[in-house]
């Protein structure tokens, strides 16, 4: 999965049926961003514990078969990846942005 594809993704997900985006709920000044950017970082911290949980069910012989960890594994480094890459185009925009002259 290419990170446009990711990225159109996640953005498709946060359209709501009237094609809006969602609102904060009670007090939260959050932004839509900011909700997309915590929900991606906790899916990516998530995935990670999995990982983690099973290489420790394999150690301690708790019925984790060994391609279930790898493959654990494999998903939280993938999303690790996709993480840093979305922040390095981020980190490339906002230089671009500074980097203009008006």
């Amino acid at each position: 999965m290419s990170i446009t594809t990711a990225t159109a993704a996640s953005a498709a997900n946060l359209t709501t049926q009237s094609g809006a985006f969602p609102r904060p709920h009670g007090n939260e000044s959050s932004t839509p961003f900011d909700g997309l950017f915590k929900d991606a970082v906790g899916q990516v911290n998530a995935l990670e514990e999995q990982a983690h949980a099973a290489a420790i069910g394999l150690m301690t012989g708790q019925g984790v078969d060994v391609h279930q960890a790898v493959i654990a594994t494999q998903k939280a480094e993938m999303a690790f990846e996709l993480a840093i890459s979305v922040r390095n185009k981020a980190v490339q925009a906002y230089q671009a942005v500074m980097g203009m002259q008006f």
